[in-house]
């Protein structure tokens, strides 16, 4: 396949949704413009079962690197995942096992096909690191970790607020850092992308290149999605969309982002011009309502992940259920044998909640209806007839009860 060097591909890919380029903007653009092959990697941690929009910002722009005539590598941290990145997290995390690892990320590759391609001129490759790391002796490790400091691992904010808090580092969160940046030399990779919360290990990675493979690793560092108060969207507030959501979920969760993500959601995630973005911004700053804007950037979200159709059909259950109000056609059925029950255990029972807890904390929010009234009370008992109740949870979920 043939290297791009056009110079509004590479000026577009150096800039669209980019943080920051290490070393500089103009080493990456120097090596693009030569028109050789070059390695670019996405790693990602299999602690959950299925991808989610986080990773589709890299995969999007792993998508370009792609077509651009570039080599793409997936790994997956089928080492790593077991410790899993200590990134932002106040608190260590549960150990996970191979198999454990190893199940979540079966759906790993056909999701990320939406993406990038695994066949073809110029295939995808897709690589585990336990291939590497398992076969570090202690020696290897005394010598990789020779290369950073205590210093510069404390300097981690998440380390210091724990510190500050007395809660435990444990040493296998301490060394993630190496294990991660010990993938760039396994695989003498050119270049590594990730959101900007992983330019620390990201960087680690760029050293060790330097003093063990005498080579710059460029790294590109991806804008996130975020709240008004800087958070990752969908972290606290519930409305994370994973790549095995339906069409109807993801259009939903992305019109329940806050205005401020609706120029970074184009960005991100949609092939939309940025001219054409730029003059979204300048509407919503001239008075325009965003709501016609939010309804464009959930729709190409949507039809950037599962296709032009399921955008419009998430689009028109989001339109019918929640702007016009009415119960969508198709609602999910439960049946159950008692003739009344607690609201509680209701939404329990329903999969509509994870647990008592969550169920407690909607009613107390009023973010629970039965048959249209809204439920006040935790003790609510509702009724179950043959006639069937219909329960609901917030806009956009709907179980319809009935006695078995």
């Amino acid at each position: 396949m043939k290297i791009s060097t056009d110079k509004n591909l590479i000026e577009e890919f150096l800039t669209r949704g980019v943080e920051n380029v290490y070393p500089n903007k103009n080493f990456l653009e120097d090596k693009l413009k030569k028109g050789k092959k070059i390695s670019l990697f996405l790693g990602i941690d299999p602690t959950g079962p299925t991808l989610h929009l986080g990773h589709a910002i890299a995969l999007q722009k792993l998508k370009a690197w792609q077509e651009m005539g570039n080599k793409v590598v997936l790994l997956i941290g089928s080492f790593t995942g077991m410790v899993g990145d200590p990134t932002d997290k106040l608190a260590a995390r549960k150990p996970l096992t191979r198999k454990q690892v190893l199940q979540n990320c079966e759906q790993y590759k056909k999701q990320a096909e939406t993406f990038i391609k695994f066949s073809g001129d110029n295939p995808a490759e897709i690589v585990f690191n336990h291939e590497w790391l398992d076969k570090l002796s202690f020696r290897d490790i005394l010598e990789i970790s020779s290369h950073l400091t205590v210093q510069q691992l404390l300097a981690r904010d998440m380390f210091e607020k724990r510190m500050k808090e007395g809660k435990p580092i444990s040493l296998q969160e301490f060394l993630y850092p190496l294990m991660q940046g010990y993938d760039s030399v396994a695989m003498n990779i050119d270049g590594e992308i990730g959101g900007n919360d992983q330019t620390f290990n990201m960087l680690v990675g760029r050293n060790l290149m330097k003093v063990m493979k005498k080579k710059e690793k460029f790294v590109l560092t991806m804008k996130l999605l975020v709240d008004p108060a800087g958070e990752k969207m969908g972290k606290t507030s519930g409305n994370m969309i994973t790549l095995e959501d339906s069409a109807e979920e993801m259009y939903g969760k992305a019109m329940s982002y806050p205005d401020t993500a609706i120029l970074s959601g184009l960005e991100l995630l949609t092939d939309i011009s940025m001219d054409v973005i730029k003059n979204i911004e300048q509407g919503i700053k001239g008075g325009e309502n965003p709501m016609q804007y939010k309804k464009i950037m959930a729709f190409e979200i949507v039809k950037t992940i599962k296709g032009k159709a399921e955008a419009q059909t998430g689009q028109k259950h989001f339109e019918n259920t929640v702007q016009k109000k009415e119960t969508p056609s198709e609602v999910r059925s439960k049946k159950l044998e008692v003739k009344s029950i607690n609201i509680v255990e209701l939404l329990v029972e329903c999969d509509l909640v994870a647990s008592k807890g969550e169920a407690r904390r909607l009613i107390e929010q009023g973010g629970i209806k039965v048959d249209g009234e809204v439920v006040k009370s935790i003790d609510k008992k509702v009724e179950i007839t043959k006639k069937s109740v219909l329960v609901q949870r917030g806009k956009r979920q709907f179980v319809k009860v009935v006695k078995k």
